[in-house]
């Protein structure tokens, strides 16, 4: 990597930095140079030369330099720091950084972690794709078909909330939840296919229905007269793997919990579509905010 060479310094930090790392890995252990913290003379480095060496790294490489010492352990801690900035203009498109598609994460790294947990554009339907902003499905217009997406991350524990809304006309059916990797994302005619079996759970946005295992499971959100959703209209899906359950938020009003007595198995966010060329973006934000 001739760019970190850095007038011939930068790549001998950069190995140093690596082999920190390793020899920290193989010695198992969290801050492995324990004592007090320290990993010798890489424990000693200024933090702006661990930090201009550590924004050449990949995501992988990082996770394991945090745990070399306390050291390079708090210049990772800081979240808006050179060395992710650095990894989020190297991974991320410029569109999905300039627009406001990740308005609601204020760090570098937490707009990273999202894009490690956008839909998946290898766990969909033929008949959709994820745009180069990378975090947006776009159905292409195939008749008599319904199409959905999985995220590339699953959750069985835990708690986490992520951010869904359509850029386009919702058709007959839109339907917003969860499914295990058993559920199928693609199916004949024009239905609401999260929900449709025991494999995934939804909230159709056209109706206000609930669904699971084929079944309508009620009107959501429970209240007369719910109003109806409106394209660009962010809902924030809450999914708590600990009390196993999966809430909805609109516009920072709890709708309340959805579906309880989710099963012990690894969920991921998920979308279904009919609309053709419509779109559909979603961020995960994270661990959800009590209150």
């Amino acid at each position: 990597m001739s760019g970190a060479a850095g007038g011939g310094g930068g790549s001998s930090c950069l190995g140093a930095a690596a082999a920190a790392a390793a020899s920290c890995s193989s010695a198992g252990s969290p801050y492995a140079a324990a004592a007090g913290g320290s990993a010798g003379v890489a424990g000693r480095l200024p933090a702006r030369v661990l930090e201009h060496v550590f924004s050449y790294l990949e995501l992988s490489d990082l996770m394991r330099c945090a745990l070399v010492c306390w050291h390079w352990n708090n210049i990772l801690a800081d979240e808006n720091s050179e060395v992710w900035r650095s990894l989020c203009a190297r991974n991320l498109s410029d569109e999905a950084l300039r627009s406001d598609i990740l308005c609601n994460l204020p760090t570098y790294r937490g707009k990273l972690k999202a894009f490690q947990h956008a839909l998946s554009s290898h766990d969909c339907s033929r008949n959709v794709y994820v745009k180069k902003n990378g975090f947006t499905l776009h159905r292409n217009p195939i008749a008599q078909s319904t199409d959905g997406a999985r995220g590339k991350i699953g959750f069985s524990e835990g708690r986490h909330a992520w951010e869904i809304w359509w850029e386009g006309p919702l058709g007959t059916v839109a339907v917003i939840g969860i499914a295990t990797k058993r559920a199928a994302m693609q199916c004949q005619g024009y239905v609401a296919l999260l929900g449709s079996d025991d494999q995934s759970w939804g909230w159709n946005l056209v109706d206000n229905n609930l669904l699971h295992n084929g079944e309508v499971n009620g009107n959501f959100p429970q209240c007369n007269n719910a109003p109806k959703y409106q394209i660009g209209e962010r809902i924030r899906v809450i999914l708590d793997m600990d009390d196993k359950t999966l809430a909805f938020e609109r516009g920072f009003e709890f709708l309340g919990v959805a579906f309880r007595g989710l099963p012990k198995a690894c969920l991921f966010p998920a979308v279904s579509a009919v609309y053709g060329n419509t779109e559909v973006t979603m961020v995960y934000l994270g661990k959800p905010l009590d209150g």
